[in-house]
């Protein structure tokens, strides 16, 4: 059976304008993702989908799809506001999109075996993919709702240029998930890690503590929950024009109602990813050091 890494790259529109303004991190141009397909490649993955916004969808086809081989198997899906479940329509003033829970659901008709999800601007290493391979060859097609996610530890993947939104996990004895708590505002102080909560009261966070970073690996009922979840999303938030569903919420919600199990993996790999515009110089060098190193090509894709 093979498995499909999805790649959520919508967010990306806003935040660069379209894909050819996507930073280059690699000495021939190569962007992050670009090292995450290399990486999920060598692990054994061998379909490839993007999830992008509307806007980034000429430059995505035109220009950043022609850099691969053509033996590849790449495409994508678009994830736009209208999508929604039948009798739901979209509020006038609505501009953000649904959330990473939606953008999953966008690609439910390419995708019918198991599957991993990543967000596109994060770095997760070549270990991160090959344990998350493993897991997803083990399930069978007769098993919906065994998932998993690669954990990481929360000091190896914080910024010290600000603040960092985080899932922070509960993990039994049984190495499943309990469940995860949204921090969005986890920063270093002079005597550890701490997150702020909405009253602005500043709670410690154990360094070793084990953090979501959107690794996820699924197998197709997920879409269906997804859906379900998102009709009562819709209900509740549609006057809210910020509101999201986020990936964790139904995670949550699957687990407590004891539909799914979710398996932590652990990963000795470094996270990193620009949060903000001072971390890339830290991206770049870790980046070109692999290169130095021989982890990977001076040019990826030839």
């Amino acid at each position: 059976m093979h498995s499909t890494l999805l790649i959520l790259a919508a967010g990306m529109g806003s935040r660069y304008g379209g894909m050819k303004q996507i930073d280059a991190f690699g000495p021939s141009g190569e962007t992050i993702t670009d090292y995450s397909i290399f990486d999920a490649l060598h692990a054994g993955f061998e379909q490839f989908v993007f999830v992008i916004s509307p806007q980034m969808e000429e430059d995505f086809r035109n220009e950043y799809l022609k850099k691969f081989p053509s033996k590849l198997n790449v495409e994508y899906v678009i994830q736009s506001l209208d999508k929604i479940p039948h009798g739901f329509t979209v509020p006038p003033n609505r501009e953000k999109p649904w959330g990473t829970a939606h953008a999953v659901l966008m690609a439910k008709e390419v995708i019918n075996e198991p599957f991993a999800v990543i967000n596109a601007d994060d770095y997760y290493g070549r270990k991160s993919y090959k344990i998350m391979n493993h897991f997803l060859a083990q399930i069978c097609e007769g098993a919906p709702g065994q998932y998993c996610m690669v954990g990481f530890e929360l000091q190896k993947t914080v910024s010290e240029h600000g603040s960092v939104a985080r899932g922070v996990c509960r993990i039994n004895d049984r190495g499943y998930l309990n469940g995860m708590v949204e921090r969005t505002k986890i920063f270093l102080q002079d005597e550890g890690i701490v997150y702020e909560d909405d009253d602005s009261t500043v709670h410690p966070l154990d360094p070793m503590s084990t953090v979501s970073m959107n690794l996820f690996g699924f197998t197709p009922d997920f879409f269906d929950y997804i859906e379900e979840d998102l009709k009562g999303f819709l209900k509740k938030n549609a006057d809210n024009p910020r509101a999201e569903l986020y990936i964790p919420y139904v995670v949550n919600n699957l687990i407590a109602a004891g539909k799914a199990n979710m398996t932590v993996l652990q990963t000795p790999e470094l996270w990193f990813g620009v949060t903000y515009q001072e971390d890339k110089p830290k991206v770049l060098k870790a980046i070109n050091d692999l290169v130095d190193e021989g982890v990977y090509p001076e040019k990826l894709w030839e």
